[in-house]
């Protein structure tokens, strides 16, 4: 979706458990960079988005990934539930989420780019048009 909307992005893997002093770093060094939001994916004891957000003004929006055993639920859980004043957007479990967490990306982009706004209005444009698509061809198989 990000690529869709020409939104320039990078994907780096870290873990608030197994890479704890990277994670951080790369939190710490995000403002710095010009990143605008951090997405951070994690499952099971999903600490990786609260820990970005602790080390960074840079919005975050964690992502629950949905894995086992508890399918998500702790992942949730483990992102929703943040302390006062450390905040992290909380996006809904699995691809969903992901999605929308791009989505999300773009609006707060968009406050300082009118291009990303456009770009983000013909997406949503395209999707209803999608659902109106489907709706005509459902109502086919009915008459």
């Amino acid at each position: 979706i990000l690529k869709k909307l020409g939104i320039s992005y990078e994907t780096v893997i870290a873990s608030a458990h197994r890479t704890p002093e990277r994670t951080t770093r790369l939190a710490s060094e995000a403002e710095d960079k010009g990143i605008e939001v951090i997405i951070a994916g994690a499952g099971m004891a999903a600490h990786l988005a609260g820990v970005l957000a602790a080390h960074t003004i840079v919005p975050v929006i964690g992502v629950p990934i949905d894995s086992p055993p508890l399918n998500g639920l702790d992942s949730l859980l483990s992102t929703v539930q943040m302390p006062f004043g450390v905040p992290v957007a909380t996006m809904a479990i699995g691809k969903a989420g992901a999605k929308n967490a791009a989505i999300l990306s773009a609006q707060i982009i968009g406050r300082k780019d009118p291009e990303v706004v456009k770009r983000l209005k013909g997406y949503r444009k395209k999707m209803a048009e999608e659902v109106e698509k489907k709706s005509r061809t459902l109502q086919g198989y009915n008459n």
